[in-house]
């Protein structure tokens, strides 16, 4: 089971981290005041003061990645996810270092150019680092190493969604054990994922201690089981997660607010409730105007200039006309 490795894997992952901010800080130093990339300075700290530093550098950067979650799994999110949690670590990281030492070591000749330096390469390197980490991971889990088991509870429409992106996505690492369903025979596969019997059988498996999720995959019509499934699945201990089945049915992508604790689904969302959308839509009307009236000026005055003519030629016809 995954979740009996997760805190050592979490352990190594937090000293690999410690090791690359060691690094990217040393390389930093060498850049600033070894390469010749840089102009040297007049007078500098020495090497073991600039060193020392890092013993407060580490622990903070260390808590910064936690706080931005850096060290939660990460089977179902991005990259993009992880890339911009590191940048915006390492900035705050980059504006609390300059503040401490604008604050308390102003008289201290200690470079800025370092620090950006410093930040650039932890930058990289971390992103580099847990890549590589991705990786290995997705390697070992395709080998059939490091998986999460799961259980679905209920046959539904999101059951069958869900089995076919953990197939269309091995680096998740997810191997569903099984579905339990009221309505469903046992034995019945879709994509060689069997129904197991029904969801009495729940507390039972759960008391067998093998899985390391559940996913809660009713249909609709069987939402009346739900408070009794959860209340098994909190006793377990085992972490639990719910995939309605109503995407089907509503008219757009639905998305979810809290309203003092009342969690609130919003079935239809109004873009030009957010500012930014009013202002880009107010940009866009007025410089398509202007374009418009630039590109269809030469028209409008040649349509303006036509009439004018015909009603000369009318006006000097009815004059011959009298």
């Amino acid at each position: 089971m995954i979740r009996n490795n997760q805190k050592r894997l979490n352990r190594i992952h937090v000293l690999i981290d410690a090791l690359v901010i060691a690094v990217s800080y040393i390389a930093a130093w060498y850049l600033k005041f070894v390469s010749p990339f840089f102009e040297r300075e007049g007078e500098v700290l020495s090497y073991e003061k600039y060193m020392i530093v890092l013993i407060l550098v580490i622990p903070g950067y260390l808590l910064l990645y936690y706080f931005f979650q850096l060290y939660t799994p990460k089977r179902l999110s991005g990259r993009r996810a992880e890339i911009g949690s590191i940048v915006k670590a390492n900035t705050i990281g980059l504006l609390v270092f300059i503040l401490v030492l604008y604050l308390g070591f102003r008289e201290v000749q200690f470079s800025r150019e370092m620090l950006f330096v410093f930040y650039c390469v932890n930058v990289l390197n971390e992103i580099l680092v847990r890549n590589v980490i991705r990786l290995l991971l997705y390697r070992i889990r395709k080998k059939g190493y490091n998986l999460k088991h799961i259980l679905l509870v209920g046959y539904s429409r999101a059951a069958e969604g869900f089995i076919d992106r953990v197939r269309a996505n091995a680096q998740w690492g997810y191997k569903i054990r099984g579905i339990l369903d009221d309505h469903m025979e046992a034995g019945r596969e879709y994509h060689g994922v069997r129904v197991l019997g029904g969801t009495e059988e729940l507390l039972e498996i759960l008391s067998e201690n093998t899985l390391d999720e559940i996913a809660i995959t009713l249909g609709l019509s069987e939402y009346s089981k739900l408070e009794n499934i959860v209340e098994l699945c909190e006793k377990s201990g085992v972490h639990t997660k719910f995939i309605p089945d109503y995407n089907s049915i509503l008219p757009t992508r639905p998305y979810t607010e809290d309203l003092q604790g009342l969690p609130v689904i919003n079935i239809r969302k109004v873009p030009l409730n957010r500012l930014i959308n009013r202002v880009l839509k107010r940009t866009v009307d007025i410089v398509g105007a202007s374009v418009a009236l630039v590109v269809f000026s030469p028209l409008m005055l040649l349509t303006m200039a036509l009439r004018w003519l015909a009603s000369i030629q009318i006006t000097q016809h009815r004059f011959c006309f009298i």
